[in-house]
């Protein structure tokens, strides 16, 4: 990865771009877009779209989605502590004790923690936190004071940790669910901009809002843009890390490369294509299924309009909604590589049908 790409890894991703207030993280993104785009979209709720070759009538999506969880300030007592609601999945299990930045309009961040009693004092020593008893203490007395520092209800809160390397083969941090993916695609657009592939279509890299609380960017995008394949990449479990049952989630491992889905959304010839691309060009992947739904993005472009031919290629992560959460370099780079070769093999008006 040279400086360019890493500068704009660790800026992307540090940035806060909580489900519903994406505007920083959008506006980054963009930036290092623009150079490798003939064109952009921007929608009522914040999807972004660089698109290349904006005038064919084929049309190619690769997809990522920009959101990740946080919450909401639901409830401030008179003492000034501070009760939340999740925005998104995020798990009060891990709360307290955690650092957060609450996004105010009037005051820009303001600083709190998640205060949890010590453990010797509890009644219960067993206790563990529920969306009941976690609370946001900002260092107010009252709730006055907490009104007057621009915090209400219905303020964003996001955790504060940034992107870090552990060890030398991994990255870890919060939100790699999924501004990593949005990271992919901009790589991807680069390389064809740098590398000058022509291609017979037009290409769209979607980085998609509101992914995490029931794939409403996707849902809204795909009907504007109407494509004619849709490209998803997210995240996936590594299943081999403890407390999984693989049985149940399959047997999924992050340095092994990306996971090809199987499911009704994931179209089969298409899914097919990226299989013989990763083997042509000795990309490892692994293989997941998945029952009903990918849970992903997928499922929105999939079942838009009259129907779009949509595959998941997905980045192996350990610890999902967490703020550590954590993937490979080397899949960074393979899903990268698949991604763009990929796209450098698809044909122009290529059918995916099965019976034509």
């Amino acid at each position: 990865m040279d400086k360019k790409s890493k500068d704009f890894l660790y800026r992307y991703l540090n940035n806060p771009s909580p489900t519903g207030f994406e505007e920083g993280g959008q506006r980054i993104w963009l930036d290092y877009m623009h150079p490798y785009i003939d064109d952009y979209i921007s929608d009522t709720y914040g999807t972004v779209v660089g698109v290349i070759n904006p005038k064919a009538s084929y049309k190619v999506v690769i997809e990522a989605h920009a959101d990740e969880i946080s919450w909401f300030v639901n409830y401030i007592d008179d003492k000034g502590y501070i009760y939340v609601i999740r925005n998104g999945g995020s798990d009060h299990q891990i709360a307290p004790s955690m650092r957060v930045n609450l996004h105010t309009r009037k005051k820009g961040i303001v600083k709190g923690i998640f205060g949890w009693p010590a453990i010797h004092v509890r009644k219960d020593k067993e206790d563990s936190p529920t969306l009941k008893n976690i609370f946001v203490d900002v260092g107010a007395s009252s709730k006055a004071d907490v009104e007057e520092m621009g915090i209400h209800p219905g303020t964003v809160i996001t955790f504060h940790d940034e992107l870090m390397e552990l060890g030398e083969n991994y990255y870890t941090g919060r939100a790699l669910d999924n501004r990593i993916g949005g990271f992919m695609i901009a790589e991807v657009v680069r390389r064809i901009k740098e590398q000058k592939i022509e291609l017979p279509f037009g290409l769209y890299a979607v980085n998609a809002v509101q992914e995490e609380i029931g794939l409403r960017g996707a849902e809204m995008i795909s009907r504007r843009i109407k494509p004619d394949v849709a490209i998803i990449t997210d995240v996936t479990h590594d299943t081999n890390s403890p407390m999984y049952d693989k049985k149940n989630s399959g047997d999924i491992t992050i340095g092994k490369g990306p996971t090809l889905s199987y499911a009704p959304a994931v179209q089969q010839n298409l899914r097919d294509l990226i299989v013989e691309v990763a083997e042509k060009n000795e990309i490892p992947f692994q293989r997941l299924a998945s029952s009903r739904f990918t849970g992903t993005d997928t499922d929105a472009f999939a079942y838009s309009g009259l129907g779009v031919a949509s595959a998941l290629i997905s980045l192996p992560l350990k610890y999902m909604h967490t703020t550590v959460e954590t993937v490979a370099k080397v899949d960074v780079e393979h899903v990268i590589n698949l991604i763009f070769e990929t796209t450098k093999t698809i044909e122009s008006a290529q059918d995916f049908r099965s019976i034509k």
